[in-house]
């Protein structure tokens, strides 16, 4: 084991020495270092009470180094590696969250639409104490969507604070497959649709385009409301194209980190034709990332009226490196810019209107403070602000399918009458919508 870990130890020494060669303080710094890991590690297997496995003693290692650079770097085992493709490209299986780590507590950033943590209320800024049991004070993220994620139709248990409860509640969930389909649409009145993109996955922008033209197909588009509200983000490259579905010309983000690779400038391109109707798109605490590259997009551009509340702001964009045998790297390797130059990094995007959510609070909640909001400036670790970035009918009969498409049409009005009823921020972004009338041209 001794000669395992000289190798080892010199193995990473050759690797830095031959890439920082002109960087001797450092070298010896790090070296220093690296000699100080190997021998606690022959301390702890030589006198610690229990034989240890010295694999994972090196993983604990390995994420306590990522966990001090920022909330979102970490190592990934093959089978994390495997649940985070299956992921983007289309579906899990779980009880559909978003989660972080802040101070050191598993918090909910947004749940999934429509999934089981959706449907049992669960928040953003929900602190999820324990899992099954588990205090979740000691769990790596990883290990804690480990243990949320599941056999289909399994139970789990979480044990949830939120600030105004007195103490924290469970809520038992059957894990499902969370499908992630990401985009969802009806239309508000003829000719004003509504489409909702919960994430940004691998097929986000061709469902968008198939919803924006199966409405054009009956109505020509007089407005669009976007509702981006606790979309977590995803790939960068959809949040990159749903803009550019959009926009005609124009930078639509920019990425800047140390390495030239990572200097990159995208584009907006007139290939689509969805510019010539006003938008508002609606936005609060759980848009993070791939959301808020759109939404500041659309905003510099004056595109859309962004409204809601701040979002999350997460203005970091990682890596997924890949390791030997099946394991991964998520690395934060770049900030984001909105094209007027700002890194919305931990300060999020403002809306150009504030519309905070109205809802009937609980009887127990009535005379306790408003729950806190948890975004990208309140996680440890986080990465700061620069301030600074690159610039810049008839009578006809109706055949079966036609009736159970005229049955589903019914059904969405009777669902968005009734989401209407009860969401203050779309009834306000639809008022916003029909007074914006069309626009002469895209400014």
């Amino acid at each position: 084991m001794k000669r395992l870990l000289s190798l080892l130890l010199l193995g990473l020494c050759c690797l830095w020495t031959s890439a920082h060669a002109d960087e001797n303080t450092q070298e010896r710094d790090i070296y220093r270092d690296l000699e100080t890991f190997a021998n606690v590690l022959t301390l702890i297997q030589q006198y610690y009470v229990d034989e240890i496995n010295s694999s994972k003693v090196i993983n604990g290692a390995i994420n306590g180094m990522l966990g001090s650079l920022d909330p979102h770097s970490a190592y990934m085992t093959p089978e994390d590696f495997k649940d985070l493709e299956e992921e983007t490209s289309g579906s899990f299986t779980g009880i559909g969250i978003e989660i972080s780590i802040r101070d050191g507590v598993l918090t909910a950033v947004a749940p999934i639409e429509g999934t089981p943590a959706d449907r049992q209320g669960i928040k953003s800024g929900d602190q999820i104490v324990r899992i099954n049991g588990e205090l979740t004070k000691t769990m790596t993220l990883m290990e804690a969507v480990k243990k949320l994620r599941g056999t289909k139709g399994t139970p789990v248990t979480i044990t949830v604070h939120r600030q105004e409860w007195k103490e924290p509640k469970d809520f038992t969930m059957i894990r499902e497959a969370i499908p992630l389909v990401s985009v969802k649409y009806t239309e508000l009145e003829p000719g004003f649709a509504y489409v909702r993109v919960s994430n940004f996955q691998a097929t986000t922008t061709r469902d968008l385009r198939n919803a924006l033209k199966n409405v054009k197909k009956k109505h020509r588009i007089q407005g669009v409301v976007l509702d981006l509200r606790n979309n977590p983000g995803g790939l960068l490259d959809q949040a990159v194209k749903v803009t550019d579905v959009f926009l005609d010309k124009g930078v639509i983000v920019s990425t800047k980190g140390r390495n030239k690779e990572e200097q990159m400038v995208f584009e907006a391109h007139p290939d689509d034709g969805y510019t010539d109707f006003p938008m508002v798109v609606l936005v609060n605490g759980g848009s993070a990332s791939g959301s808020e590259i759109v939404a500041g997009a659309l905003q510099d551009h004056r595109r859309a009226v962004i409204m809601g509340t701040t979002t999350f702001g997460k203005g970091s964009v990682q890596t997924i490196l890949p390791l030997p045998e099946g394991a991964g790297l998520r690395l934060t390797t770049a900030k984001y810019y909105t094209p007027s130059g700002d890194s919305i990094q931990a300060t999020g995007i403002k809306p150009d209107i504030v519309v905070p959510l109205t809802t009937t609070p609980a009887p127990e909640a009535v005379s306790a403070p408003p729950a806190k909001t948890i975004r990208e400036k309140d996680l440890p670790g986080h990465l700061e602000n620069d301030k600074s970035g690159p610039k810049r009918s008839g009578g006809e009969a109706i055949e079966d399918g036609d009736q159970q498409e005229e049955l589903q049409q019914m059904e969405d009005i009777r669902q968005i009458t009734k989401r209407m009823e009860q969401d203050n921020q779309l009834r306000a972004a639809f008022a916003t919508l029909k007074s914006l009338g069309r626009p002469s041209s895209q400014r």
